[in-house]
């Protein structure tokens, strides 16, 4: 199913931090389309449900089944415990705090401060012992929610901090930095047809408060919190956008 010409990255390896959500799970297609071996690393980070820790397992399987060439590249997954952020940050994320757009500075409640920033150290702690240079993570500024570190220049900051202190030579890959909720969902139609659309919808997990009781459209969530409506908004685009033969600007 993978439509991606070979380059000469398919003959290195990658590392996705893959979350069980829907960036990570579009990342990962994109990471198992282009290189030869791919790991994952996720994070139990103490965050306020894990409802996403279980659907890992289940998406990363049934990623594998969509194509024998990404079953073929697809590595061991691995499971840190960050249980830190407790100790450090109430946000709504890591505490029974209320989940709201406005929360101090701006921000919403549900901004761990340093979050993906801590994650992409540890994931780099971790890729330099396997001798793996390419990192890939899901962030997103144009559709982040704000979050500082889902910016670009965060991300660019943390490579060269990363590569300096280290003295190596990683790569950080950010497929979705640039691209609305609606162009991810496209993203994943042009690296794994309706097949990966259908698969993400079914098991990967976005909602902030946890629930996986109601089956919308665009997949469970309670259907009310920020992250439940930017996955609905961008949702509804990309079928719109489908059924009018419109495509986004997505690279494959």
């Amino acid at each position: 199913m993978s439509t991606v010409s070979p380059s000469p990255l398919q003959q290195e390896q990658a590392l996705v931090i893959f979350s069980g959500g829907q960036d990570s799970a579009t990342c990962l297609a994109w990471a198992l389309s282009r290189f030869e071996r791919v790991q994952t690393l996720g994070f139990d980070y103490g965050q306020r449900h894990n409802v996403e820790l279980a659907c890992r397992q289940r998406l990363r399987a049934a990623l594998a089944d969509l194509d024998p060439l990404w079953a073929s590249r697809l590595g061991p997954d691995t499971l840190l415990n960050v249980d830190i952020f407790r100790q450090l940050a109430d946000t709504a994320l890591t505490s029974e705090a209320p989940i709201a757009a406005d929360g101090p500075g701006g921000l919403p409640t549900t901004f761990v401060p340093g979050r993906n920033l801590l994650f992409i150290l540890h994931a780099a702690v971790w890729a330099y012992a396997k001798n793996i240079r390419h990192l890939i993570l899901g962030v997103c500024q144009s559709d982040s929610s704000g979050y500082p570190d889902c910016r670009d220049d965060s991300i660019k900051a943390m490579q060269v901090a990363l590569n300096c202190g280290m003295d190596s030579r990683f790569v950080l890959h950010t497929p979705l930095m640039w691209l609305s909720k609606r162009g991810a969902w496209e993203l994943a139609e042009s690296l794994g047809g309706t097949a990966l659309v259908d698969l993400i919808l079914e098991e990967s997990h976005t909602c902030y408060a946890g629930e996986r009781g109601r089956r919308y459209d665009w997949g469970y969530g309670c259907g009310v919190c920020p992250a439940c409506r930017l996955r609905a908004s961008g949702y509804a685009a990309y079928r719109e956008a489908r059924k009018n033969g419109e495509r986004g600007r997505t690279e494959v």
